[in-house]
């Protein structure tokens, strides 16, 4: 009992943090692509470092067999953290959080295609009510179309996440931070070419702000951060990962309305309480027990 407990303060800090990321995005002068790849990197040395200092070792058989997923899953994750990113200077904290958060609905939905996994009445009423809150949100978006390419960037992350997502549940071999670790380095092989050949590299450029910054979105946000979710992840059962995980969402919201003094409408709020609520329920069990 006292191991859960402790599970779940871990992973109530590490949704806490990753609540918290788009202040310090936004003060880290590069190109969206560039802070991809440079957060990448750092966490990959840090997680990296972790699974050397406690001798987890890496099974290169179990990666060899299931390497076009954990390459196409890791560039995946790449490409979802620019489009994150973008959203973040397009439209408001909130906003772009809300929208991104529409991912578990896009999961919900291809799953039985992929899959052949049943939609059940109660998961087909989720995904109603979390489309009407986005049609809310994109409905009451006041920056015109600044806002809406904001929504369009954070749906764009949310498919990608979804894709990170679905992958994954076909990756068998190799799991945990052994598999995060492997699609950081895939993310970084996608993303290294792809900054050269674009806006380049402007590291030199940040200032000391910019730096501080930087370091604690690689290391803190994403290293430290997955390390403490994935160490959480093996005490939990599912249905309290899954009320846990939306700290992360609400701290997002609370960061954009307190700390950056960005406004929220009504109907963005119910928009946004439809696409939390409806998507935590249908991840929760049925039953009287529950």
């Amino acid at each position: 009992m006292k191991k859960e407990n402790t599970a779940k303060v871990m992973m109530a800090v590490a949704m806490f943090i990753f609540g918290t990321l788009a202040p310090f995005v936004r003060r880290i002068g590069v190109s969206s692509a560039e802070l991809a790849l440079y957060r990448a990197v750092l966490a990959a040395v840090l997680v990296g470092g972790s699974l050397l200092i406690t001798r987890q070792k890496l099974s290169i058989g179990s990666i060899k067999k299931e390497l076009l997923l954990l390459l196409l899953s890791g560039a995946a994750m790449g490409i979802n953290w620019i489009l994150l990113f973008e959203a973040y200077k397009y439209t408001t904290v909130s906003v772009a959080t809300l929208s991104y958060y529409f991912a578990p609905v896009i999961v919900m939905a291809v799953c039985p295609l992929l899959f052949k996994e049943r939609l059940t009445g109660k998961q087909i009423l989720c995904f109603i009510l979390s489309a009407t809150g986005l049609v809310l949100i994109t409905g009451a978006a006041g920056g015109g179309d600044r806002d809406l390419l904001g929504i369009a960037f954070g749906l764009g992350a949310a498919t990608l996440y979804a894709t990170v997502m679905l992958l994954n549940k076909s990756i068998k071999s190799v799991t945990g931070l052994h598999r995060t670790f492997v699609q950081f380095l895939s993310a970084i092989i996608v993303l290294v070419p792809y900054v050269a050949l674009t806006g380049g590299f402007t590291l030199t450029d940040l200032d000391g702000t910019g730096w501080g910054a930087l370091l604690i979105v690689g290391l803190v946000h994403t290293g430290i951060t997955y390390c403490m979710y994935f160490s959480a992840l093996k005490e939990l059962p599912g249905q309290k990962v899954a009320i846990l995980s939306y700290i992360d969402p609400l701290v997002a919201v609370l960061v954009s309305v307190i700390w950056l003094d960005e406004g929220m409408t009504l109907p963005q709020l119910i928009g946004g309480l439809l696409i939390l609520g409806s998507t935590l329920w249908s991840e929760l069990p049925m039953g009287k027990k529950n």
